[in-house]
């Protein structure tokens, strides 16, 4: 059996020019604190790809402070701040902010005071995209690097979180971006790398991987590619829509039509509630059957739960428990959306079957 990944919100498949730029830059040998020729390749390297995850994010003129991941980058952005920040936002950050922005039902967050607030760009379950305002203390912008075009100096955030494997990236490696004269204190402390924000040697091997994933991310969101993977994901929703009339499909509909130049989600994702159906039960269905898909955010250390975010939104917990996601990737095929159509309405009717 032939299986199907369909999870790429959770992490996508390492890219090529990752691989390579990972596997050359395991010969550098030397430290980039090192004052010798060793540790000045080992630094004008890191430098390189600083420079490049920059330049993809439209942030050559802000710092980019390399951190283990989008968690850690969380933390060093708002631990002390007494932020603000709503239910749907990832566990990441919301364990260092105050649950205290409305949300409504179509996953929309209303923000009051942006400097004292934060603001995903994009939900990593339902897709939904927000309007973030100028001004904004941090946003997340995970999800959608990589897959939409985005500009940090645009869009007024004062700080950012990005992560590498999100986007073709090796697992490990993220960042904190910072308008210049933004600052931080540092959580871990030592000889005073990354600008002073975060101590210890670096990741000399996840930085450029990190750096050669964006820089073709950002290549396939200027050719279109995501595109083609919007018209999947619209597939893939209009066949099960016509097996299950009942099933809802979080953030489809805000008040007008979505299209390609005005999208409400990100283009591949699509989260949808069939009430009675626990997700985690279609999860598992689903991965016999050869599917890979999810729940939910996939950053919880492995648990399901009714989801947070669609209890935020207004779903009872049965039926935010009811949830499923799929997230293509851009390798995914229309055969692929086709067999998981197939596969799914072939259990759902299973298990309409024993429901009655």
């Amino acid at each position: 059996m032939m299986r199907v990944y369909l999870d790429h919100n959770a992490t996508s498949p390492l890219r090529a020019e990752a691989r390579a730029a990972m596997i050359a830059a395991m010969d550098v040998v030397g430290n980039p604190s090192s004052v010798h020729a060793e540790g000045r390749a080992a630094k004008s390297l890191m430098e390189r790809a600083r420079a490049d995850v920059a330049e993809a994010l439209g942030a050559v003129e802000a710092d980019i402070v390399f951190t283990s991941g989008a968690t850690e980058a969380a933390g060093l952005a708002c631990a002390g701040r007494d932020l603000a920040g709503a239910a749907v936002e990832h566990d990441a950050v919301g364990a260092w902010v105050r649950d205290a922005l409305a949300v409504d039902a179509q996953g929309r967050v209303t923000v009051e005071d942006a400097g004292a607030s934060v603001l995903q760009l994009a939900n990593s379950e339902t897709g939904v995209i927000q309007n973030v305002p100028a001004g904004i203390a941090v946003c997340d912008m995970t999800q959608v690097f990589g897959k939409m075009p985005l500009d940090f100096m645009a869009s007024g955030a004062r700080m950012a979180l990005v992560s590498a494997h999100k986007l073709g990236g090796p697992k490990g490696i993220g960042a904190l971006v910072l308008r210049r004269g933004q600052e931080v204190p540092a959580q871990i402390k030592g000889g005073g790398q990354e600008m002073g924000r975060r101590s210890g040697t670096e990741n000399i091997i996840g930085m450029v991987g990190f750096a050669a994933a964006a820089k073709a991310a950002v290549r396939d969101v200027a050719e279109g590619r995501w595109d083609r993977v919007a018209e999947l994901r619209n597939i893939l929703e209009n066949g099960l829509e016509a097996a299950s009339k009942k099933t809802i499909f979080v953030g489809k509909d805000r008040g007008g039509a979505e299209s390609l130049s005005v999208p409400h989600r990100l283009p591949n994702t699509s989260c949808f509630v069939t009430p009675g159906w626990k997700g985690e039960t279609q999860v598992m269905q689903m991965d016999l059957a050869g599917f890979a898909v999810s729940a939910g955010s996939a950053c919880s250390s492995g648990k399901v739960r009714a989801s947070r975010v669609l209890t935020a939104m207004g779903f009872v917990p049965a039926d935010a428990a009811s949830a499923l996601r799929v997230s293509l990737g851009l390798e995914t095929t229309e055969d692929d959306v086709l067999r998981f159509i197939d596969a799914w309405t072939g259990k759902l009717r299973k298990h309409e079957a024993r429901a009655a």
